[in-house]
């Protein structure tokens, strides 16, 4: 058809629809009514100020402060600018110290008001102190309050004989070294003329290490405005046609408030109007009448037929995939938000035949793969699962956060793309293991060999019977040494005694174990037997064991305990000789006892071994070479925990021979110490879990090491840079080596402490593999040339020698006797070995001068926070320290070995395949590993695939020359979850730089509709969209073009943990009619609680505690709210809302009958009887008690 024709035809069409609708009368376009809902805090609106500074503080303290610095007094605009200018104000200072994704991520936790809990909770902390009268802010110091500034002096002279104050987890700490100085709080809006008055008196007084400073928010005229909510959902439900209740309210009352639509709707059954508006834009009015009447006559909810709905899903997938591909998730919102006006125009879309097998061949492989059913959801972003069922806005903030600081820290090494996702999918899991001694050891005197005694002759040798079964509560009795059972034997101590019959216990009933004991005896080089009843003990079992065997050497030394008097249970010597007269009659036992005796070998290994191990204070046993706790070491309780250890052993080892790697060729030992998380010692400060890492990543820094004046002003980040880029190392002899495990240590070299250190670290490089090792210097006194006679030598060895030559004179110079020749006046060159270069090595060292010293010492004091001389170290970033006793070569290896295995290796294997400058790799490693590391550990990751793309997945690209977050989404387009996952895609979509793909994961052959609801998911990507935008209304769910006829109810849902509350409403929500109101349909909610769940149980009974109740308070009013446990799995649940809450039991039976003895979850110490509990976020909190 020519385009003149086509253009009169289409003209004398609409001329006769605007005549045709004139007659239908202006009833049938009528705007449209609608249904709003909001829902609201029960607390005032929170200054967006204070909650960007709580964002800063997740960030790090130290940012925390550098923010505060720059906003002390910005508040005072907000009383000269507009609301929007405000909100950028906070967004541009913000900025100072935030990149790109982290900007728009604040501007997300503004929306969501993310951080108004914390800022609520600080004020409920401050309105139980109570404030002062009048005061914009006041201090506390040990009780005393005051909001003069001149009076905190007179108040900090007594303050050490008052009551310490509590500090929360969340309080905000001004750096400083000391934490044992008088606790100042102030309680103050940051931004304020009085804040900034009473920071500056504080800072100062910090700085001087005077006082504690802590900093809670304290807002004293809070706003008057609502703070409106947003981060849930809000469903329009088609009532059953048969419940004939209608409005109990008063439907002539109803507002006319309107609500405009937010966007035109430019397809409308097929026709495009916003294109027919471009070519027509005479006929603008007639367009717009026929838009409204096919809205209209589309809102028209006729039942479908069951053969309609059949590939009903189908067909939303196809009209979806047929749509621009960045029109086509807010389509797929569209048609599952507002579903049930939208069902009859889908029944006419053709179903895309290539589209239909593309899913079934994708579901079959999503199938195999993931479990993944037809019809179900899954949400990936960069391969973590986004669970949509649990997940809710606050916790994917929290995700994107963590995952935004590992991308910009790997973008920031140039790394991108590809190896980007090799790297996030790496995972911190080695301080998950329960660390076990090795117990291939010489000094562990086995008494029993399960493989190779005569005793256990008749038993089965094959690994195969593991998997038999047997009676429950019993262990299979297999000839290997699958379960060893290591004693430490003190004859001195009285719980030797109960060892000694638990071994006796265990072996006389040929229990499958295997038994060691470690003697821990006198070490003194000549000790007489007669005179020393564990000597006396270690010779007897000695001479047994040679003259005899081993079992009868154990029989005797049980003979020796049954003849121990029950008032001492100390063994003596002549229990020893007792035994050895009855028993052995031809022995000579002053032969065998006395000081010369020949059955006195290794008899200080037992010690040297104990004391190698690490383990703490005596009594100690080892299962396999896991430690028992302490509460385990009476002898009733440690029988029942070795036979509950053997039966979990036996588990495991059935799964190892059921997958193969345990066979009847494997060797039993071997088998077990071979694993990951066997150490040859245990380090509690090299294994506990509360880790310090370092940031060693920074672009824009280019300060010289040696520029004292510079490096000052440097914060935390750049600080380590530094260090990290002008540090030199020892490295194995092949420099050519790539070193996974990067140690500095750190010390005043100067001292013999430091040189200990130094020896320790060079004995343990002689060996490593894996290691280089760095030098940071602490020097203890004020820094001269005189006092740093050491530490200037090995700095001028490490920039002037070889590294085979650098070893040894670091060797040298680690040796007290050099040290002290060196201090009594001898050249430091005298000690030069040969092979130096020995010219340049003396120039260096005169030359070197003190500056480096001083710029390490400060890195020690800001960023280690060490105090002068105090010695530590790091492995690839991560910082052990202050160290308060000797640190082994053996501990260097258990830090080399934990630090390799963890991510080290893995990191190492990718960079080598990645063409970096092999100069830079072991930086690059250390930087890697310090970075991921640093992070808590995250879920697997998922690498989702399709294997077809054409027809079923929407595909989106990321903005290029950006790093993006992988999301990969799978939904079926009429659930419950795409309504969620639309809007979250959405706004994801807003917030960082994504690539997606979203598969139509669609169900065929339904029999009944698929949604029966109008849904809205409350989220925006912020606050404040134009300078317009005041947002007085805050975010609202509304329902637009809505059919007035079926009967609808209202349904919030919410995260996990609110208990919500309608405040006001112009008609009954549970009853809508909207063909009985005037306008618009506005209901108010209320968020009332945050729900404070929990379990219990009762300690002696392992059962929940029948009868008992909880309260929650504060300390001036201790019981607020209270509740009871529930009879099943011990749940309790209390209401309550931001702010510090104590947990008590209930006065009277409760607080009779059970006392608290430890708890998890919570923001005290498991002793502390009185359970403080903060609630500082949207997110639901659950205790254990």
């Amino acid at each position: 058809m020519a385009p003149a024709k086509a253009t009169n035809v289409v003209r004398l069409l609409l001329g006769s629809t605007a005549l045709w609708l004139s007659q239908l009368g202006s009833g049938t376009v009528a705007a449209s009514k609608s249904v709003t809902a909001h829902l609201a805090a029960k607390w005032p609106e929170t200054p967006l100020l204070l909650e960007a500074s709580e964002f800063m503080a997740e960030e790090s303290n130290e940012k925390f402060w550098q923010f505060l610095e720059t906003v002390q007094e910005l508040a005072i605009y907000k009383q000269t600018e507009s609301d929007y200018s405000y909100y950028n104000l906070i967004l541009k200072k913000a900025g100072q110290f935030l990149d790109n994704l982290h900007i728009n991520l604040l501007k997300f936790a503004f929306s969501i008001r993310a951080y108004s809990p914390a800022i609520q909770m600080f004020q409920q902390i401050a309105a139980d102190e109570p404030p002062p009268d009048g005061c914009n802010a006041f201090v506390v110091i040990h009780k005393k309050h005051t909001c003069k500034i001149n009076e905190i002096k007179k108040l900090l002279k007594k303050a050490a004989s008052r009551t310490r104050p509590y500090l929360f987890k969340g309080d905000h700490k001004f750096p400083t070294n000391k934490e044992n100085l008088p606790v100042v709080i102030l309680y103050a809006e940051m931004g304020t003329r009085t804040f900034s008055a009473f920071h500056k008196v504080l800072s100062e007084k910090a700085q001087n290490e005077e006082i504690l400073y802590v900093l809670r928010h304290y807002i004293q005229k809070p706003s008057s405005r609502k703070m409106y909510l947003s981060g849930y959902g809000v469903e329009l439900a088609i009532k059953s046609t048969e419940y004939k209740a209608l409005d109990d309210t008063q439907v002539k009352t109803v507002t006319n408030t309107t609500v405009e639509d937010e966007t035109e709707t430019n397809e409308v059954q097929g026709f495009l109007f916003g294109k027919l508006k471009e070519i027509y834009s005479d006929l603008r009015d007639n367009l717009t009448a026929f838009q409204k009447y096919l809205i209209e006559s589309n809102k028209q909810m006729m039942p479908l037929k069951v053969w309609e709905l059949q590939d009903l899903s189908f067909q939303a997938a196809s009209q979806i995939m047929s749509a621009p591909v960045y029109d086509a998730i807010k389509l797929m919102k569209d048609i599952s938000q507002n579903f049930p006006i939208k069902a009859r125009s889908l029944t006419r879309i053709a179903v895309n035949q290539h589209m239909r097998e593309e899913i079934k061949e994708n579901q079959k492989d999503l199938q195999v793969r993931f479990k993944i059913q037809p019809g179900d959801a899954r949400l990936f972003i960069n391969g973590l699962r986004v669970d949509m069922d649990v997940y809710d806005a606050f916790s994917i903030l929290d995700m994107l956060k963590l995952e935004g600081k590992m991308m910009n820290g790997l973008r920031n090494l140039g790394i991108n793309g590809e190896d980007m996702s090799k790297f996030l999918k790496l995972n911190s899991h080695i301080w998950e293991y329960t660390y076990v001694l090795d117990i291939r050891h010489s000094s562990i005197m086995w008494i029993n060999d399960l493989e190779n005694d005569d005793l256990y002759i008749t038993w089965p040798t094959s690994c195969q019977k593991l998997l038999k079964p047997v009676f429950p509560g019993s262990v299979p009795s297999i000839r290997r040494n699958f379960h060893n059972l290591v004693l430490f034997i003190d004859p001195a101590q009285e719980y030797t005694l109960d060892f000694i019959k638990l071994a006796d216990v265990f072996y006389s009933h040929e229990v499958p174990l295997r038994i060691g004991f470690v003697f821990i005896l006198n070490t003194d080089d000549e000790v007489d037997g007669a005179n020393d009843a564990g000597v006396a003990l270690w010779r007897a079992f000695n001479y047994i064991a040679e003259e005899f065997d081993i079992s009868e050497a154990f029989i005797s030394i049980v003979h020796m305990y049954q003849k121990v008097k029950k008032d001492q249970n100390i063994l003596t010597v002549d229990n020893v000789k007792s035994v050895l007269q009855n028993t052995f009659p031809h022995a000579n036992i002053w032969d065998i006892l006395g000081i010369h005796s020949k059955y006195d070998e290794e008899r200080k290994a037992g010690a040297s071994f104990y004391k190698m191990t690490g383990l703490g204070p005596l009594p100690q046993a080892l299962y396999n070479g896991e430690p028992f706790k302490h509460e385990e070491m009476n002898i009733k309780e440690l029988k029942m925990a070795v036979l509950q250890r053997m039966m979990d052993a036996s588990v495991y080892l059935q799964r190892e021979v059921f997958l193969g790697t345990l066979n009847d060729r494997t060797n039993a030992i071997d088998f077990l110490m071979d694993r990951n998380n066997v150490v040859p010692r245990i380090n509690t400060l090299i294994l506990r879990t509360n880790q310090q890492y370092l940031n060693l990543i920074s672009t824009s820094v280019t300060a010289d090491v040696e520029d004292f004046s510079t490096f000052f002003f440097l914060d935390s980040q750049d600080k380590s840079a530094v260090i990290a880029k002008n540090m030199y190392y020892l490295t194995q002899d092949d420099e050519s080596i790539i070193s996974a495990v990067t140690l500095w240590i750190i010390a005043d070299f100067d001292k013999p402490s430091g040189r200990k250190l130094l020896f320790n670290a060079l004995k343990h490089m002689k060996t490593s593999v894996h290691s280089r090792l760095g030098i940071i210097y602490n020097p203890t006194s004020k820094i001269n040339e005189e006092n740093t006679a050491i530490s200037r030598g090995i700095l001028a060895a490490f920039l002037t020698q070889k590294n085979m030559f650098l070893r040894s004179f670091l060797g040298q110079l680690a040796k007290e006797e050099i040290a002290t020749a060196i201090y009594s006046g001898d050249k430091i060159k005298t000690f030069l070995i040969e092979g130096m270069d020995k010219n340049a090595f003396e120039k260096k060292y005169n030359t070197v001068g003190v500056n480096i010293f001083r710029t390490h010492q400060l890195f020690c004091q800001d960023v280690l926070k060490l105090r002068p001389g105090e010695m530590g170290i790091v492995s690839n970033g991560r910082f052990l320290g202050p160290l308060d006793e000797d640190f082994y070569a053996e501990d260097f290896y258990l830090l080399e070995k934990i630090t390799f295995s963890n991510l080290g290796e893995k990191i190492k294997g990718i960079v080598e395949n990645m063409g970096i400058n092999a100069n830079n790799m072991s930086d690059f490693i250390m930087k890697v590993d310090a970075l991921m590391s640093s992070v808590p550990k995250r879920a697997s990751r998922y690498d989702v695939t399709f294997l077809r793309e054409n027809h079923s997945v929407i595909k989106t690209n990321p903005q290029e020359n950006d790093m993006f977050f992988n999301v990969i989404a799978i939904v079926d387009p009429l659930t419950r979850e795409a309504q969620k996952m639309a809007q979250l895609l959405v706004v994801l979509g807003k917030i960082i730089n994504l690539k997606i793909k979203l598969f139509m994961n669609c169900r065929g052959r339904l029999s009944e509709a698929p949604l029966e609801s109008f849904y809205r998911f409350v989220l925006e990507p912020e606050l404040m969209s134009g300078a317009n935008d005041v947002s007085s209304l805050g975010p609202v769910a509304k329902f637009l073009d809505i059919p007035e006829s079926p009967l609808l109810i209202l349904n919030m849902i919410t995260p996990e943990g609110w208990l919500v509350e309608t405040v006001h409403s112009n008609c009954d929500l549970d009853n809508i009619h909207l063909k009985d109101t005037e306008k618009t349909v506005t209901a108010e909610y209320e968020l009332e609680y945050l729900l404070l769940e929990g379990q219990c149980f009762d300690k002696v009974t392992e059962q929940p505690p029948r009868g008992l109740q909880f309260t929650l308070g504060t300390k001036n009013k201790p019981a607020v709210v209270d509740t009871i446990v529930m009879a099943h799995h011990g749940y309790f649940q209390l209401k309550a809302n931001p702010g510090a809450w104590i947990l008590r039991l209930h006065q009277g039976k409760s607080e009779d009958i059970y006392q608290i003895v430890g708890h998890e979850g919570t923001d005290s110490q498991a002793d502390l009887e009185d359970i403080i509990v903060v609630l500082n976020s949207f997110k639901s909190k659950i205790l254990k008690v």
